[in-house]
């Protein structure tokens, strides 16, 4: 079985920073893609970036030029830098994993809460 651990979240000031991690452990050959999503309340689940196993990133345009993704293979885990938050990026962030194994799948984490006050 495979678990994702997500942390990093909480609440910050309009304009801080917060960097949110994602650990996956478990049985699996590697990892393929990787990417954080959000939801905010009364919004659908929405991309926020991703990064494929040989490092090409994209991102939503709202968070162009303020969020970086990066992964550290070795630890299984990948980052999204957040800086110059907005109270529009309020939600719950998500982190998806696609696991390669004997049967090949992506993962969630349980999400974690992120809150820019104004």
């Amino acid at each position: 079985q495979v678990q994702l651990v997500e942390s990093g979240g909480g609440l910050v000031q309009a304009g801080g920073s917060l960097r949110l991690s994602c650990l996956a452990s478990g049985s699996f050959f590697s990892i393929n893609a990787m990417g954080w999503y959000r939801q905010a309340p009364g919004k659908q689940r929405e991309l926020v970036a991703a990064i494929t196993g040989g490092g090409s990133t994209n991102y939503a345009d709202s968070v162009k030029g303020r969020f970086t993704i990066s992964r550290d293979n070795a630890k299984n885990t990948v980052y999204l830098q957040m800086n110059s938050l907005k109270p529009e990026d309020t939600a719950v962030y998500y982190c998806n994993v696609e696991i390669v194994a004997l049967l090949s799948r992506d993962y969630w984490g349980q999400g974690t809460q992120v809150t820019v006050s104004s």
